[in-house]
Parts: structure tokens; C-alpha cells; sequence
């Protein structure tokens, strides 16, 4: 694969920022869980989050559209500050699409109703219409021929490609991915970073958290470390790697490749 060409390092095509988060808190009863994040995310741009378990990821990128709520700061998404003003989150909630860990696909629905659900819900498009928006994406996920099973007749592999065909139908401005390839097998990881890949060259705004370091190094703008609920270091994949500062980055980098 073409590293430059999977980055695609328009950087001075990217506009206004789209992800703004200044002074951020985020409290679980008295454990300070996110602790003064300042992050701006350019549209197009493509982020990375690693760090140990524990360190506030998965939090901080939940906290983007709404799934936990910050106590203390601003974040403000394509220019709509998140407050508890439920049409903002709507709003946001409609612009940003995440996959999780965990697939989350309702396994009584076959695969095209899965992807068919959202926009004929939340964006009123008629069934026929949101069928043919679902099987165009099922086919840029290459498992059109899936549609018709329900989501326990697929592999741990096919269901992730199917929980990122269905945010995509959603058409979302920012893509959110939690270790969206830690619960699957080996050999499955490759076939879910491929689909990420071919997301990243066509310009999606994105941020991954990850440990799949070989992704960060081909896709990401930025490599940010995050440890203790902070934002340790931020650099590019080339600096991050080869010339880490932090002695926290330099020892969770020792630990973790190989």
C-alpha cells in the first residue's frame, strides 16, 4: 500500500475545524477520569489514540458525540457546542458515527434491515430508498452477499464491516472507532483495517482508537498518547515513533513494539 497516498496529506485543503474540546473534565463519581483536554480536529484530518487500558480513550471519544457526559469544559462539533440541549446531540449524534468494540447489531434483524434501520428512523428516507443506501454500502465493505443472513450467521470480521457500513449510511461528517478491531480474532483484523483504509483515502474525518500501530503509522495525521486521563504527546506518525519525547510514550512504545 502507498503510505502517502493512504494519508493524503492535503493538510492545507482542511478548513475550519471540525472537533474543537478545550479544558475538558470528565468525572466517574470521584475518579477524575479526563483531566484539561485540549484537542482541535481539522475536517479531513485523521487521529490516533493509544495509551494503556484505563487511561481515558475510549471516554474521551464518547464524550465527542454525547455517549458520556463532560462536566467541565467545552466541545464543540462542526460548529454546535455540546450541552445537555437534547437537538444539539441529536443533531451531532447524526453528523458523527462510531463503531464499537463490540458490534452492537440487533441479531433478530438480517443485515440489511441493521443498515436500513437508521436512515429510515432518524432521517425519514423511505424504506426503498434506505435499502438501496444500505447495499451500496455492504458492497464498498464487500459483503453484499451478507445482506440477507442475520448478524450470528457472520464472522467476527464481517459483523465489524457491517457495524461501519451501517454508520456510514447514517452519512456521517466524523467517524469515531473504539478498538473497533480488539475483540476479533487475527485474522480478521486485517480484512476491518482495510475497509478504515479505504475510508481514510476517500477523506473521512477520523479518530481511532487503537494499539494497531501499523495503521497509525500508514493512516493517521496525529498520534496522540493519552495516560492517567491526559494527553501525554501528539505528533505525527514519523516523529511519534522514531523520536518519541515523553518518557511515559517512550516506555508504553518500548512495551508494545516488537
Amino acid at each position: 500500500m502507498n503510505e502517502e497516498a493512504a494519508k493524503g496529506t492535503d493538510m492545507q485543503a482542511m478548513a475550519e475545524p471540525i472537533i474543537e474540546i478545550i479544558d475538558m473534565h470528565k468525572w466517574f463519581g470521584e475518579f477524575h477520569v479526563l483531566r484539561g483536554i485540549d484537542l482541535t480536529i481539522q475536517q479531513k484530518e485523521r487521529i490516533v489514540i493509544c495509551g494503556p487500558s484505563g487511561s481515558g480513550k475510549s471516554t474521551l471519544i464518547r464524550c465527542i458525540n454525547r455517549l458520556e457526559e463532560h462536566q467541565r469544559g467545552q466541545i464543540i462539533v462542526d460548529g454546535i457546542e455540546l450541552t445537555n440541549n437534547l437537538k444539539n446531540i441529536e443533531k451531532i449524534r447524526t453528523e458523527v458515527g462510531m463503531v464499537f468494540q463490540h458490534f452492537n447489531l440487533f441479531p433478530h434483524l438480517t443485515i440489511l434491515d441493521n443498515l436500513a434501520l437508521g436512515p429510515i428512523w432518524v432521517r425519514k428516507i423511505p424504506r426503498k430508498e434506505s435499502e438501496e443506501i444500505a447495499m451500496h454500502y455492504l458492497e464498498k465493505v464487500q459483503i453484499a452477499e451478507q445482506a440477507q443472513k442475520f448478524p450470528g450467521q457472520l464472522s467476527g470480521g464481517q459483523q465489524q464491516r457491517v457495524a461501519i457500513a451501517r454508520s456510514l449510511c447514517m452519512s456521517p461528517k466524523i467517524m469515531l472507532f473504539d478498538e473497533p478491531t480488539s475483540a476479533l480474532d487475527p485474522e480478521m483484523i486485517k480484512e476491518v483495517l482495510d475497509v478504515m483504509i479505504d475510508l481514510a483515502q476517500e477523506g473521512m474525518t477520523m479518530i481511532v482508537v487503537t494499539h494497531e500501530m501499523g495503521f497509525a503509522k500508514s493512516v493517521a495525521h496525529r498520534v496522540l498518547f493519552m495516560d492517567f486521563g491526559q494527553i501525554v504527546e501528539g505528533n505525527t506518525p514519523e516523529e511519534f515513533f522514531d523520536n518519541p519525547q515523553h518518557d511515559r510514550t517512550k516506555l508504553f512504545l518500548s512495551q508494545i513494539l516488537h
